[in-house]
């Protein structure tokens, strides 16, 4: 049963990771599953409360790092709040209609989208605000990953901590 409990655990820990690439899949949810599958199968006495306030914690800083990296990049590029709706359209949509790129060309052709349709941009200014929707997804995509590689550190410490 041991090696069943862990298998779901590293499951849960690789789906978490799929979603920075497929974001219809909530990453952070499985992380925190693999936490409670861990849980259940061994013991929740390793998690103390001092674990589940840090994990809170890096589960706040994960959402406030996604929107702040995406905003940012789209306003430093000159977009607009339709170019970063259009960016988190084209991310939902992009993998589904594109797989692979899709990811990547998603949310640049969004932003481009709506800053065309919406703001009534120049072409120019448009593929500037999606380049920015790109730059924004590529760097939250990233600081997530670091951010979920912490948590699972902080989960194996709490669970080998002698």
């Amino acid at each position: 049963m041991e090696v069943v409990g862990w298998i779901l655990v590293i499951a849960c820990f690789i789906i978490s990771f799929v979603g920075l690439v497929y974001p219809i899949i909530p990453g952070v949810i499985f992380l925190i599953g693999g936490f409670l599958v861990y849980g259940l199968f061994f013991s929740f006495a390793e998690l103390s409360w001092l674990f589940w306030a840090t994990e809170i914690l890096f589960v706040i800083i994960l959402f406030v790092a996604d929107s702040v990296a995406n905003a940012f990049g789209i306003k430093k590029f000159g977009g607009s709040n339709a170019g970063m709706w259009g960016s988190t359209i084209g991310l939902l949509i992009g993998p589904f209609v594109i797989p692979v790129v899709g990811i990547l060309i998603g949310p640049f052709l969004g932003a481009v989208i709506a800053e065309l349709i919406v703001e009534r941009r120049t072409f120019k200014e448009a593929v500037k605000s999606g380049v920015g929707s790109l730059v924004g997804f590529l760097t939250s995509t990233l600081a997530k990953a670091v951010i979920q590689i912490v948590m699972i550190v902080v989960f194996f410490i709490a669970v080998f901590a002698i």
